[in-house]
């Protein structure tokens, strides 16, 4: 069993969200810490790329519009960096300390952007993971869509870009976001245990109520409308839980996806 994959039984949870650009991953993940933290849980929110000052760094160079001429090794190789970093830098010591993780993305988005999107080798790309990872692994991740049509794309990527001008990924084009959907797709019909679809394209109380019931026997919830009460969903409403700030950033505050 590989750290974070406890599920209560070692050290520390570590619980991941994954889906295309413009899903709401920010939006539930912040809702959920917020929960967590109400019920005596510590928390550590992360995002990859970055969460660290060399990984802010590297987010920074490998998003920037201005590299249209990184190639798709190199792309890979800086996510992968990165990755090695936060998990020996956080993850691994939060796991330690019995904390929960939160982590915006984590290695199913490599496999979905690097191999789907870009055409990588897949193997060549879960090898990289696994040495990025040092042993380490989610007990569940929340993989939340936006839909099964192209038009679902084009929906996620402007609601993706609507702090600012699109990165270097969202530049990418339809296709490629479209290929990438369809790694989100196929990862998770190959991981059931692990990996629970959500319908982000849903109002954000009935997603947050669905993303609560997938991780509920994690944490022993029982049923959690009657844990935390109906009206508590829509209060995601009320609460800018996709603010950038939320999401802890280390020693290097930025924004997150």
């Amino acid at each position: 069993m590989g750290i974070g994959e406890g599920k209560g039984e070692g050290p520390g949870i570590f619980i991941t969200f994954e889906g295309g650009d413009g899903a709401g991953k920010t939006t539930h993940l912040n809702f959920l810490a917020n929960a967590l933290r109400q019920q005596g849980c510590e928390v550590v929110c992360l995002r990859e790329p970055g969460g660290t000052s060399i990984g802010e760094d590297l987010r920074a160079v490998v998003l920037d519009e201005n590299n249209s001429a990184m190639a798709d090794e190199t792309e890979l190789l800086i996510y992968e960096a990165a990755r090695a970093q936060l998990v020996r830098e956080v993850i691994i010591p939060a796991l330690q300390q019995d904390k929960v993780v939160l982590c915006d993305r984590f290695y199913d988005s490599t496999i979905a952007y690097q191999a789907y999107g870009r055409g990588l080798p897949i193997q060549a790309v879960k090898m990289a993971n696994n040495f990025a990872c040092q042993g380490v692994h989610p007990c569940r991740t929340i993989m939340l869509t936006t839909g099964d049509e192209d038009d679902s794309v084009l929906e996620g990527l402007q609601r993706a870009t609507k702090h600012g001008e699109a990165d270097r990924l969202e530049q990418a084009g339809i296709a490629f976001h479209a290929n990438v959907r369809r790694g989100f797709r196929e990862i998770a019909e190959a991981n059931p245990e692990r990996i629970r679809v959500v319908s982000s394209a849903v109002p954000k109380p009935q997603t947050a109520r669905a993303v609560f019931r997938e991780i509920a026997d994690i944490f022993e919830w029982g049923d959690v409308d009657e844990r935390f009460g109906r009206e508590f969903f829509d209060s995601i409403e009320l609460v800018n839980t996709d603010a950038k700030a939320v999401v802890d950033q280390g020693s290097n505050p930025a924004r997150a996806e």
